[in-house]
């Protein structure tokens, strides 16, 4: 049985998604310190303009705090910007109504941990991706069984090439804009563009198995 340990990301990316499908258990390491510049609290959507980052503000970013005590800084208006974005990039695509209401719902929610809107945005998100496999929230991993475990802590990240990823050939679909076909976008981009097809353009973005 193969598993899974990521951390929780913001959003996440396609490759985030496919790595997940591709496994039988998916372990969420909900210890380790907050990094900035990481996809813990960003992700990238594409607009008229090309690629948008979104990134939600938090406090002691620069602290290297413990992931679950990171807090979200609501003194910024980072919940209408996003919204605003997202609604500008995604309100004419085929499902943008089908999915938006409760993709709103979490981000006004108010959450005060940066943890807590990332754990609800996941769960969501396999919900509507349809990806019904036990997900555990993987406080003390140094035990885990290693032979079966795929580490993929900081493997997806904005500064590293999509190319690294060995295991992942992103699968083109139809955009909302450009003509040339943006990989490895947020999981929104996806799910907004295809929506229940979506599964099996993750199933077929995953050309080998995932690197250990």
């Amino acid at each position: 049985m193969s598993k899974i340990l990521i951390e929780l990301q913001y959003l996440p990316s396609i490759a985030y998604f496919s790595a997940i499908y591709s496994v039988d258990e998916i372990h969420i390491a909900s210890k380790g310190r907050f990094e900035k510049r990481t996809y813990l609290n960003r992700s990238t959507i594409l607009t008229a303009n090309g690629p948008l980052d979104m990134s939600v503000p938090v406090f002691g970013a620069n602290k290297r705090i413990p992931v679950q005590e990171v807090k979200i800084d609501y003194h910024e208006k980072w919940m209408n910007n996003h919204w605003r974005a997202i609604q500008s990039a995604y309100g004419k695509s085929p499902f943008f109504d089908f999915y938006s209401e409760e993709f709103k719902t979490i981000l006004y929610s108010e959450a005060s941990h940066l943890f807590d809107l990332n754990k609800s945005l996941l769960t969501m998100c396999l919900k509507f991706l349809q990806i019904d496999k036990p997900v555990f929230w993987a406080e003390s991993y140094e035990n885990m069984d290693k032979p079966d475990l795929i580490d993929m802590r900081g493997v997806i990240h904005p500064r590293k090439p999509i190319s690294e990823l060995q295991w992942f050939a992103p699968k083109p679909y139809q955009q909302i804009f450009g003509s040339n076909f943006v990989s490895n976008l947020s999981i929104l981009d996806l799910l907004f563009c295809t929506g229940p097809e979506a599964l099996e353009v993750l199933k077929r973005s995953v050309v080998s198995s995932l690197n250990k």
